[in-house]
């Protein structure tokens, strides 16, 4: 089946044709860096993640891009009072966007560009704009004349009442219409500034995406994504600038993943109802924040509350747990193979149940592509991937053996591994910091000396292991097949 996508610009599902065949371009709108990233900042980077994950997935080649707003107005009101400079300010923020960032499995995008590195491309766009008549400069400030673009509005389908309602529009009396946005803006007194025709300044916020995105992908590249709240007007904006400054369209598909709410209201700093990412994964682990931002469609709003993060922990844990069974099993019949050589001879006919648990897993497989390829239903996904969890424990239950049982069960692990954390990146690099080889292998010494004590029924020794590995989070479970542990969340 063919990948099909939500256009914001047209209000429908397309089917998805990059511009050049098997390569896939993207620029997705990055943080500006004057304070930590909340929930909110975090589902994009999860989401266009996860996309950029799943077209690899279906064999295209990727060049992703992802900017830095590293000057700007918050930037500045922050360096002034820390008493430091707005270069440092976004460095700094810079570095902590990667952690959290990092810790959530993002996988890093190819580039990112920043504004203060692209000013001189900036200028000459604002100066191409003037030259074109779609700009004019009041005393240093240029402002963009909407009027002069006929399609202004068609990506957010607003009427001018409704842009200027609530919006982010910069008020100056100046302006000769009130929508009009400034390309590049006169520096005020202790503030940065870069020598331009125009006098010293900084570039306007919507400039810098448009020059870096076509600088890097050029006109009409594949998809151009960010949070709904930048459809007006940073989005309306860009387009505005790119295809006057071009004459042809800035981007093919553009793609806005819906709000995080709390009870009902958008998570922003403005309302001071937000939560930092840091502070969430003091309290859940980073694959359980994964999850819960791709349980519900990417489009729709994602209501933020503790139980739902609670319930995505749960729901991870499954998954884990049958990464876990399925990797013990197989070492198990791996073992079988070698006790074969030894003249142990295991069931060679393949079982019913083998022949299912194959052919559910390619179904499953299937059913996980068609519910992506759907306008990228990762909830939709993960029901399926829950689906597959059941089947596999089902089969672990019977404890089936031989050559048949191998085959499946490494079809069912691998299926696991490529949709779980291939596309939806739910167990890789963003596993707790106590899950090193070092730790690891100090726990698993642990047991064997309690198993040694078990043998030689010493319950007391026994008894004391568990008991201190179980007051440092470590919970043991004996089942037939040895000793299993496992780190309490």
């Amino acid at each position: 089946m063919s990948l099909y996508l939500y256009n914001t610009l047209t209000g429908c599902k397309e089917k998805f044709v990059p511009r050049e065949p098997g390569r896939v371009s993207m620029y997705v709108c990055g943080p500006t860096t004057y304070n930590y990233i909340h929930l909110g900042n975090a589902r994009p980077l999860v989401v266009f993640d996860t996309l950029r994950r799943y077209l690899e997935y279906k064999g295209y080649r990727v060049f992703y891009i992802q900017n830095f707003t590293d000057i700007d107005d918050k930037i500045i009101k922050r360096a002034q009072e820390e008493g430091s400079t707005p270069a440092q300010v976004a460095a700094r923020y810079i570095e902590e966007y990667f952690k959290d960032a990092d810790a959530l499995n993002v996988r890093r995008a190819d580039f990112y560009p920043r504004v203060t590195d692209h000013i001189g491309d900036i200028i000459k766009v604002v100066g191409d704009l003037l030259r074109l008549g779609y700009a004019y400069n009041v005393e240093g400030d240029i402002y963009f004349a909407v009027d002069k673009f006929p399609g202004y509005g068609k990506l957010s389908r607003r009427r001018p009442e409704e842009m200027l309602a609530g919006a982010r529009v910069e008020v100056d009396a100046r302006k000769k219409n009130p929508l009009d946005f400034a390309l590049w803006k006169k520096s005020l007194p202790g503030e940065p500034a870069w020598e331009s025709p125009w006098g010293p300044g900084r570039p306007g916020w919507h400039i810098e995406c448009s020059t870096m995105a076509l600088k890097y992908l050029g006109p009409n590249f594949d998809i151009h994504g960010g949070g709904a709240d930048l459809i007006f007007p940073h989005h309306e904006n860009e387009i505005a600038q790119a295809e006057a400054w071009t004459g042809q369209p800035l981007a093919r598909f553009w793609l806005h993943n819906g709000f995080i709410t709390v009870n009902r209201e958008k998570m922003s700093k403005s309302r001071g109802n937000f939560f930092l990412v840091r502070e969430i994964l003091g309290r859940f682990s980073p694959q359980a924040v994964r999850l819960y931002l791709l349980s519900t469609h990417y489009r729709s709003p994602l209501d933020f509350a503790d139980e739902y993060l609670e319930e995505a922990e749960r729901s991870f844990e499954r998954l884990d747990n049958a990464r876990t069974l399925l990797s013990e099993a197989l070492k198990r019949l791996e073992g079988e193979e070698k006790e074969a050589g030894k003249g142990y001879v295991p069931a060679r006919e393949e079982k019913t149940s083998s022949i299912y648990l194959k052919a559910k897993v390619e179904e499953l497989r299937g059913q996980f592509e068609k519910a992506l390829d759907d306008d990228f239903n990762t909830a939709q996904g993960l029901a399926v991937l829950y689906e597959l969890v059941r089947e596999i424990n089902s089969y672990l239950h019977k404890g089936e053996a031989g050559p048949g049982a191998q085959e499946a069960l490494k079809s069912a692990a691998a299926a696991l591994e490529e949709l779980g954390e291939g596309v939806l990146g739910l167990f890789g690099p963003a596993k707790r910091a106590a899950d090193t080889g070092l730790v690891d292998g100090l726990i698993e010494l642990v047991v064997e000396l309690r198993q040694e004590a078990r043998r030689k029924k010493d319950w007391a020794t026994a008894d004391y292991l568990r008991e201190r590995l179980n007051a440092l989070g470590i919970t043991l479970e004996d089942t037939p097949h040895g000793t299993r542990w496992k780190i309490r969340r």
